[in-house]
């Protein structure tokens, strides 16, 4: 009798989380996100030079998102996930080496392109390799965890911020950014990756599959796959990667467009990603309405921060629970941003804290249900388009906060923009009753 060599299922999944929880933590122990700001400032910027440079890196996000996520669905993943923190440490490398307006913007120009490559190309390859390996059911927990360790390295880089720069300035700050990016792009290069239809699992390149196949839901409808999009090519004199480039890039929009199962996914996963995210960039400004020192703000951002990392470990169970269930938590969690914004003190910052936790969760758990209804081999490109749709929700938001503001101040503006998770909450609580 032969005996087969099995491995335990956590064993497998490891291979894949073991780089992925090192990639999620160095992508965002960046010790310049809280400086950065101070170091335009110091060399001559004004605040309206600085928000022209916040700007252009949201453009270029704009722009570059969705052709870079059809190019993960036609390159090896990995390659691109390495290849991201390199443009970010370049960006970052140019800000200490020549100072200046120029250079900061071409540094955001090289972070913005170094985040487009992520868009959506790290939920594709985490995804199909869990499902390669037998536990796709297993997304909404690794990529919570993923996403937990980032918010906990935000905060870690932030509080290690502070010696560093007192000892070393600005240069220290950097150089360790810099050698962050390193680990992270070593991290990227040694994920596993297996492409799905070829066959053959990680590190064969260019090895690009037309995706898992799965029934069909009855009401989505058929949605061309990227060589039927493209046609057989015969005719077409343009190279074969770029013709298959074109049909990943048209396929991927075609399904968003006409399966409305991935259109609603889509949907549902811009709203309950875009608001808290723009909420939590105001937090501090928030915390100081409330009559916080200054020195007592970092003390309520890692209760916010807390609550963020707890809601990320917690999106495996989140992910399995009851539509309705599922609605009636989302709709809480509007209540709590809101309800903490207008209280403030400990209990307020708490209440923020759950609240952002529980959004962190959804996002997670909307990702994971988008992932079950994409089909074909353009994975990375509908994904990215969520994404683009993400940032011009937030992009689009950030004025219209500061008029709320001015009428209302931070705690209103904070419940205005919480509202939309009620929209979300009913709207999903009317799919589950009906059982769309």
């Amino acid at each position: 009798m032969t005996v087969k060599s099995v491995r335990a299922p956590g064993a497998r999944v490891f291979r894949l989380t073991g780089p992925l929880y090192v990639y999620a933590a160095a992508e965002e122990f960046v010790l310049l996100y809280p400086v950065y700001a101070l170091l335009f400032a110091d060399h001559g910027l004004s605040v309206a030079q600085i928000g022209s440079l916040f700007m252009l890196w949201s453009g270029v996000g704009l722009v570059f998102s969705v052709p870079a996520g059809a190019l993960a669905d036609v390159v090896p993943r990995r390659y691109l996930l390495a290849a991201a923190p390199v443009f970010t440490a370049a960006g970052f490398a140019l800000w200490l080496l020549a100072p200046g307006y120029g250079a900061f913007a071409a540094g955001f120009v090289l972070w913005g392109v170094g985040g487009s490559l992520s868009s959506g190309c790290l939920e594709a390859l985490v995804h199909d390799e869990l499902a390669h390996r037998g536990a796709v059911g297993r997304y909404a927990r690794v990529m919570g965890v993923a996403r937990a360790l980032g918010v906990a390295a935000v905060g870690a880089a932030t509080l290690a911020a502070v010696p560093v720069m007192a000892w070393g300035g600005y240069a220290a700050v950097g150089a360790a950014s810099v050698a962050v990016c390193g680990v992270c792009a070593l991290a990227g290069l040694v994920l596993p990756e297996y492409r799905p239809g070829s066959g053959v699992a990680s590190g064969a390149p260019g090895a690009v599959g037309a995706g898992p196949h799965r029934p069909h839901h009855p009401s989505a409808p058929a949605v061309p796959s990227a060589a039927e999009v493209g046609g057989d090519g015969d005719e077409d004199p343009e190279p074969a990667t770029l013709r298959e480039y074109g049909a990943v890039l048209r396929a991927g929009l075609v399904q968003v467009r006409r399966d409305r199962r991935v259109r609603g996914a889509v949907v549902l996963l811009v709203v309950v990603t875009s608001f808290w995210g723009m909420l939590d960039e105001y937090v501090p400004l928030l915390v100081s309405g409330h009559g916080v020192a200054a020195a007592g703000v970092p003390a309520v951002l890692a209760v916010v921060w807390a609550g963020v990392t707890v809601g990320g470990l917690l999106a495996g169970p989140v992910s399995r629970l009851p539509a309705g269930v599922f609605a009636v938590l989302l709709g809480a969690a509007a209540v709590a941003v809101a309800s903490g914004a207008l209280l403030g003190g400990a209990v307020g910052w708490v209440l923020l804290g759950a609240g952002f936790g529980v959004c962190q969760a959804a996002c997670v758990v909307a990702d994971a249900r988008l992932q079950e209804r994409i089909t074909g081999s353009s994975r990375a490109t509908v994904t990215s388009v969520a994404g683009l749709g993400t940032d011009l929700v937030t992009t689009a938001a950030y004025p219209l906060y500061a008029v709320v503001f001015a009428l209302t101040g931070h705690g209103w503006a904070f419940a205005v923009f919480a509202a939309p998770y009620l929209v979300a909450a009913w709207v999903l609580g009317r799919r589950g009753r009906s059982g769309g």
